[in-house]
């Protein structure tokens, strides 16, 4: 009988794997969403922290909008996390469009400790690496991840 029921049961599974295999295929290729940090204000802060405005400036390059009902922010400096946060806000950006969006980030002590400890060994603030890394949540098609790095760069006044 289980013989029989398996029998019954395995082509019924191969055609239902080979029908989502080629429903994969019929969904978008869509380029990764470009993440530039344009801003960073200072918010009110509380006790053993400070609070940042950071403001991303999401490109969206395909020829669908992107929906999102959430954001989530980490930016590590020097090799050293620095700040994180969340923001439940809710937009589009629609194709081949750009957006600002502002995500409040928490900064503790404890990182600004980290952080003066690797500044004693470089010295200067002008040439370290960051790295931001987050997520768009929701949408049509789920969770959209980015990463942007680089190097801090200062005016010429501030160096």
């Amino acid at each position: 009988m289980i013989h029989r029921l398996r029998s019954a049961l395995l082509p019924t599974f191969a055609v239902a794997l080979l029908l989502s295999l080629g429903a994969c295929s019929l969904l978008p290729q869509r380029d990764p969403i470009s993440i530039t940090v344009v801003g960073i204000q200072p918010l009110p802060s509380q006790e053993l922290e400070m609070r940042m405005a950071v403001k991303l400036r999401l490109l969206n390059p395909n020829d669908t909008a992107i929906h999102y009902n959430g954001v989530y922010l980490d930016l590590v400096v020097n090799g050293q996390p620095l700040a994180s946060g969340v923001s439940d806000q809710r937009g589009i950006v629609e194709r081949f469009s750009e957006e600002v969006v502002v995500v409040p980030v928490s900064i503790s002590a404890f990182s600004v400790l980290r952080q003066a400890v690797g500044f004693s060994r470089t010295q200067s603030l002008d040439g370290l690496p960051y790295v931001v890394r987050g997520k768009l949540a929701g949408g049509l098609f789920g969770t959209v991840r980015f990463r942007d790095s680089g190097t801090l760069r200062l005016p010429a006044g501030m160096k």
